[in-house]
């Protein structure tokens, strides 16, 4: 067997890089005897590879997400993961119209399926739609952490952070009642069974009744959860936090994860649209029924539709959305120049970006007037939301955190077997009436029931002990490792965390803990424990479940080294083989904009680096491989002089963008191979690439400044043409001559 690595293709700006950035590192790995493979689970990708039967032949593509679910299953998978679009509705919608465009029968979305192929169509999609890629690859449990080069650059060189006033208005709001965290019932399975989850309804013959979902394997010992959100009561919450926000004069904003939660928590925006705009959803109720308006894709899609009907009546209607945002508080503004608010799209505001991000600003969001303002930022469950609120009073007392010198906040995730709330989406459901969801088992003994409402919302969960178990080891292993302190952030007076702590109890005797400090903390607690230690200097590990995972590795990061996408993310797979992850995406679409505008990609490719290395790194070890160890040890050492040297991509056209950043990743890479005495062959093959690089250096970045200026045409957004994208991304005419003839 050959080592090699997977490098998959994915959307929007990582996308783009991967044409510059994917010669190159072919190129070093070819030295060492390592290919470089790659797979498509980019959007367009899963989408064509969803629906072959209305492709022709030459059309179709292999199902690549379906192939990487059985790698990861492998001891030799090393597979690098770039972050891909997680598709809300309006997303999908987009892709599937750009395919169409291009030649590719795709079908429509059905809205209101009606006939079985309707059905089929629907379902589907929906299997594409959210976070689809994650849940099948993270077959392992999360180690995230700040590479030891990135931490000292953001030392040296730090990010802006806003001055806080410890008369800030700006606070969290949760709601006491109705929500998942005081519903939640869970229990620990004593056999291996199948469950099922049913709805009985109070009346009899109502439309919905019957099995919800069937066939769901459950091991021995796993954790499962049953919770609801109580419509009633988050429509009254939200309805609260609009007056309350508007008396305290401050912005309002919900904030919510669409792409990952994309069954629950459309429904919540949906909810907090309608709640807003309650008196324009009445108004013009039959209109909006007729044009299939539903507040769950947000006002964008409102005002897509509405753009069919007569002016007048058109018009009438955006002066009852202007009036009402005119009568109600502030909003929270995605972009203030354009006018798109908080309520445009229910995936253009993500919490775990969001909310660091504010943080990181003085605790301000931008109003509808383009300047900052104090914000109410609406968590409906209370579950992680103290974690925030947390943050912002620490910083109201002692204010802002100074990245020269704070401590970092590394995470080990509990992530594996599509673990916790990540992994129900299809086990959530909108209730049709009222009555009692049950879970049973394959003896018809019940497990979990909640009695609920028409319009609630209930999900199920699951945690798998071989999970639970790989996740407590990786948590002492890295305290090991380290001698760092890891807590585990887990609250005694949650239902499911009270099972969690059951198991970290019992499995972490099988485990070597003398001389390490490991604690058990609820998420406030730990939250204020971690600031404190990294205040002064001290870095800890947060032993998380999956949501506070991906909340606290954008969180910290953020704070730290002013983005997430420059954090080292490692998923040790439970049979033996390596994902790794390059860092979020989430102003991806902005550099697409910019580069198709003007020829400058401003993405930094800083995740990838990092990502190649700790694979390098793990092939060799897996395949004994000296060559591959001295290309991981050397471009670690190359990654840290780039950014010593100031070369990551800059945001200004006619300046160094990613294109120019690959080049002298490569030139310092070649150059550090070449220092190196380990491996003479290797020294002399890449000391004569790093002289050809040095002697040209000039010359090849003239060629790609003035690649830079003008619009660039790549053919489509989610499905770019090669035949475009590749000679606009390979702008380096004698780079390119190089690296070919290296």
């Amino acid at each position: 067997m050959e080592p090699s690595i997977i490098y998959t293709r994915v959307d929007e700006a990582p996308a783009l890089a991967t044409y510059s950035l994917l010669p190159v590192i072919k190129t070093f790995v070819d030295a060492a005897g390592v290919t470089v493979e790659t797979r498509d689970i980019s959007l367009a990708g899963r989408i064509l590879a969803a629906f072959p039967d209305y492709l022709k032949p030459e059309q179709r593509v292999s199902d690549d997400l379906a192939e990487l679910g059985q790698l990861v299953l492998r001891p030799e998978a090393n597979i690098i993961k770039l972050p891909n679009i997680s598709a809300s509705l309006p997303q999908l919608r987009a892709a599937v119209a750009e395919l169409q465009k291009q030649g590719y029968a795709v079908p429509d979305y059905p809205e209101d399926p009606k006939t079985a192929e309707a059905q089929e169509v629907r379902a589907r999609y929906d299997r594409i739609k959210g976070s689809a890629v994650n849940p099948v690859l993270r077959e392992g449990n999360s180690d995230r952490r700040a590479a030891r080069s990135v931490k000292q650059f953001a030392r040296t060189y730090p990010h802006s952070m806003g001055a806080w006033s410890p008369d800030s208005k700006s606070h969290v709001s949760s709601m006491s009642d109705g929500d998942y965290y005081g519903s939640e019932k869970s229990a620990t399975v004593s056999h291996a069974t199948t469950a099922s989850i049913r709805f009985v309804p109070a009346e009899q013959d109502t439309v919905g009744s019957g099995t919800l979902r069937d066939g769901i394997a459950l091991d021995d010992g796993e954790v499962i959860d049953a919770a609801v959100l109580r419509r009633d009561a988050l429509r009254s919450f939200i309805a609260e936090e609009i007056e309350d926000a508007r008396k305290r004069g401050v912005l309002f904003s919900v904030h919510l994860k669409a792409t990952m939660m994309k069954v629950s928590d459309p429904i919540i925006f949906g909810h907090v649209v309608s709640v807003f705009f309650k008196d324009v959803f009445e108004k013009h109720a039959e209109t909006f029924r007729r044009l299939k308006v539903s507040p769950n894709n947000g006002l964008g899609d409102l005002y897509s539709r509405i753009q069919e009907l007569p002016e007048t009546q058109r018009r009438e209607i955006e002066a009852d959305i202007d009036a009402t945002f005119s009568a109600g508080p502030g909003v929270f503004m995605v972009d203030s120049d354009r006018g798109i608010s908080n309520f445009h799209v229910p995936s253009d505001v993500i919490i775990d970006n969001s909310l660091p991000s504010a943080i990181r600003s003085s605790g301000q969001t931008w109003g509808p007037d383009g300047q900052q303002h104090d914000t109410k930022f609406v968590i409906p469950d209370r579950s992680y939301a103290a974690v925030y609120q947390t943050v912002i009073d620490d910083c109201k007392r002692n204010g802002a955190y100074d990245p020269t010198t704070i401590g970092s906040v590394a995470n080990v995730g509990l992530m594996a077997k599509k673990a916790e709330e990540y992994g129900s989406h299809d086990k959530t459901f909108e209730v049709p009436a009222a009555g009692t969801v049950e879970i049973v088992d394959a003896d018809d003994t019940v497990l979990l029931t909640q009695q609920v409402a028409e319009g609630d919302i209930f999900r199920m969960c699951q945690v798998k002990d071989v999970a639970v178990k790989d996740w407590v080891k990786l948590a002492v292993n890295r305290a090991r490792d380290t001698g760092v302190p890891a807590v585990f952030w887990l609250d005694g007076n949650r239902a499911h965390d009270r099972e969690l702590i059951r198991k970290v109890e019992a499995y972490l005797p099988d485990h070597d803990t003398a001389g390490l400090e490991i604690s058990v903390m609820p998420p406030a607690e730990a939250t204020q424990y971690s600031v404190d230690r990294m205040r002064a200097g001290h870095d800890t590990i947060s032993v998380t479940g999956n949501v506070l995972r991906d909340y606290l590795t954008d969180l910290f990061p953020i704070i730290e080294l002013g983005t997430s996408a420059k954090m080292l993310s490692i998923v040790p797979l439970i049979n033996g083989g390596g994902l790794f992850e390059t860092g979020a995406g989430g102003s991806a679409p902005k550099h697409v904009q910019q580069f198709v505008k003007e020829g400058h990609l401003r993405w930094d490719s800083l995740g990838e680096f990092l990502a190649l290395a700790v694979s390098l790194e793990h092939l060799a070890k897996t395949f004994d491989n000296r060559g591959a160890q001295l290309l991981a040890e050397t471009l670690d050492e190359a990654t840290g002089e780039l950014l010593q040297a100031g070369k990551s991509p800059s945001r200004k056209v006619k300046e160094l963008d990613n294109r120019g950043s690959h080049f002298y990743l490569a030139m310092y890479w070649a150059r550090a191979m070449a220092k190196q005495n380990h491996a003479p062959q290797l020294q002399a093959r890449f000391a004569a690439l790093a002289e050809a690089l040095e002697q040209n250096e000039a010359t090849i970045v003239k060629e790609l400044e003035d690649a830079q200026g003008d619009p660039v045409d790549i053919g489509g957004y989610y499905r770019p043409d090669l035949d475009k994208v590749t000679p606009a991304m390979r702008a380096g005419i004698t780079f390119n001559r190089i690296l070919e003839s290296a």
